[in-house]
């Protein structure tokens, strides 16, 4: 997979999660789960662009880290929404499997 692939693919998981977010009940917690998971899983594809220009190799390891850290929240959240049945299980997974 190439660097333009990541791009895209990271770019529409945000959009997933964003869509998925919607749909949260809005209720205290399903708020602050929505601010959330919007903020780490499009942080995940706002710092892959920034990966890809980072201008030094300790620069594309630090910037790198910040992504891999968001998709570790984003897949935290994810679980949480199943563990509080705030959604389907059908309608999570296939996200959850793609952050992990």
């Amino acid at each position: 997979m190439d660097e333009d692939e990541l791009k895209r693919r990271t770019k529409e998981f945000a959009h997933r999660c964003v869509k998925l977010s919607m749909v949260l009940p809005n209720t205290y917690l399903g708020n602050h789960i929505k601010g959330q998971l919007i903020r780490c899983s499009t942080s995940v594809a706002s710092n892959y662009r920034a990966v890809c220009v980072a201008q030094s190799k300790g620069s594309f390891i630090s910037k790198l880290s910040i992504v891999i850290e968001e998709a570790d929240e984003t897949y935290f959240w994810l679980e949480f929404i199943i563990d509080e049945r705030l959604l389907g299980k059908e309608r999570v997974l296939p996200l959850l499997r793609e952050a992990g």
